[in-house]
């Protein structure tokens, strides 16, 4: 059986993601997936060989993690078109188990980023980030935080299916009230484009890049769901709950809210010679 992509499968499959109730961005995610394997193989005829071709070519630009997540959509797509020879396993990679100290944004790094904005005169940065950062909602979710939820100091997040309540801090709040008034926002999104329109996952990842140099942050560290990370291992510092953090963040699974969790190296060195168990 001759195997090649068409357009024909790939709006199939697409069809297909929709009816699962995929993510708007987890369908775009698949989507450039295929695409950019179909780019890859020039229409030509696919066979387990090119597959393998292509694992190796995208494990030599990209890392495991990042390998790993184009196989899945390949594979997905490979399933629905009952391809089941065209499937290729996944890399192995090892558990981590330290937070990059490079990757990872403190408390300090979002302080300076909020002086950035306030000193750029950017009210809808400065309030947007503060926004993520002290609610730990993910940057899609942010479209939830309209005029009618700011007014009940609680916002009401449909993600993947999953209905759940965020607490609003009361400040942040008035904070928001006091926007929407100046920006004569009367209901629906406070965070909204010129044109009226909820602000893109995009817009807001270069509005915060553009803050980096004078913030002196540097820009790997620069990334909306950073602050939802931050927001998980200030949470955790100071509860030490992680069921309730999990519940907070929509995780379904723990195991996925552990990764939000994790201390650097440094961090745990210090905490390994406060045990007292050496002899100097």
């Amino acid at each position: 059986m001759i195997k090649i992509i068409t357009d024909d499968l790939v709006e199939k499959f697409k069809d297909f993601l929709i009816n699962e109730e995929k993510a708007s961005a987890t369908l775009e995610k698949y989507m450039r997936d295929i695409k950019a394997f179909r780019q890859w193989i020039a229409g030509s005829e696919l066979d387990k060989r090119r597959v393998l071709e292509y694992k190796e070519h995208l494990i030599s630009k990209f890392a495991p993690a990042s390998v790993n997540s184009v196989l899945s959509s390949l594979n997905s797509f490979f399933e629905f078109n009952n391809w089941h020879d065209m499937k290729v396993k996944m890399l192995k990679i090892q558990k981590q188990i330290f937070a990059r100290k490079d990757k990872e944004l403190s408390k300090a790094e979002y302080e300076r980023l909020l002086d950035a904005a306030q000193k750029k005169s950017n009210e809808k940065l400065y309030l947007l980030m503060q926004t993520i950062c002290s609610s730990g909602i993910r940057v899609s979710e942010l479209q939830h935080i309209t005029v009618e939820a700011v007014k009940q100091r609680q916002a009401t997040i449909n993600c993947k299916g999953k209905m759940r309540i965020i607490i609003l801090p009361g400040e942040l709040c008035r904070m928001l009230t006091e926007y929407a008034k100046t920006q004569n926002i009367t209901s629906g999104a406070v965070f909204i484009t010129k044109t009226g329109k909820p602000l893109d996952r995009s817009t807001i990842w270069k509005m915060m890049k553009a803050l980096c140099e004078s913030a002196k942050v540097s820009k790997d560290k620069v990334f909306p769901h950073n602050l939802r990370h931050l927001f998980a291992r200030t949470f955790y510092t100071l509860q030490k709950d992680i069921v309730r953090l999990a519940d907070i963040l929509g995780h379904s699974s723990v195991n996925t809210t552990r990764i939000y969790t994790m201390e650097t190296g440094e961090i745990h060195r210090r905490q390994v010679q406060k045990l007292g168990l050496l002899r100097i």
